[in-house]
């Protein structure tokens, strides 16, 4: 694929055409989660016409998804009741067998800019900031309402014009003198 504006030639490696029918034919693992995912919001009727449209005809394909997809929707609307005491203490001795007891990580604490001038120089700073971004802004066009009186309009200032430092008064005294 050449670049927009030049003659060279193109670069080494596959033309697009190529590259394109290898990605064609690489197909992408499935992912089992995502799948069950899909199951699932299918079951709940929950998908838009186009994903509902995909995972109909692959439910269509697989006795085993399609008897899941029934079974959900069976219990979709019967309440299901609550785990006995002995599910629950078992699932509880399965997961708190692995894992180690939970310790608490004290951070030191930030240390304290409260000192006696901490604020005034904050604040002092940033008026500062305020101040010297006025006074930058008032200089840069101070200079630019009198342009038009010596014959430039604004258009014909170039942006060397607007940020030279020097004001537009002297050096248009500067210029016409050197004719």
């Amino acid at each position: 694929m050449r670049a927009q504006g030049t003659s060279g030639a193109r670069p080494p490696g596959p033309p697009d055409r190529e590259v394109w029918r290898r990605s064609q034919e690489i197909e992408a693992p499935n992912d089992e989660a995502e799948y069950l995912l899909d199951l699932a919001a299918f079951a709940d009727n929950r998908l838009d016409d186009d994903d509902t449209a995909r995972l109909a005809a692959l439910i269509a394909r697989d006795p085993d998804a399609s008897g899941d997809v029934a079974a959900a929707r069976a219990l979709g609307g019967v309440a299901m009741t609550s785990a006995g005491e002995a599910i629950v203490a078992r699932a509880a001795a399965i997961v708190g067998s692995g894992r180690p007891a939970a310790e608490v990580i004290a951070f030191p604490a930030h240390p304290d800019m409260a000192g006696p001038w901490y604020g005034a120089a904050t604040w002092s700073g940033l008026a500062a900031a305020i101040m010297l971004a006025g006074w930058l802004g008032f200089d840069l066009g101070n200079g630019l309402s009198s342009a038009p009186l010596f014959g430039r309009s604004a258009d014909d200032m170039s942006a060397s014009e607007l940020l030279d430092p020097a004001p537009l008064l002297l050096r248009d005294f500067t210029e016409s003198s050197q004719i």
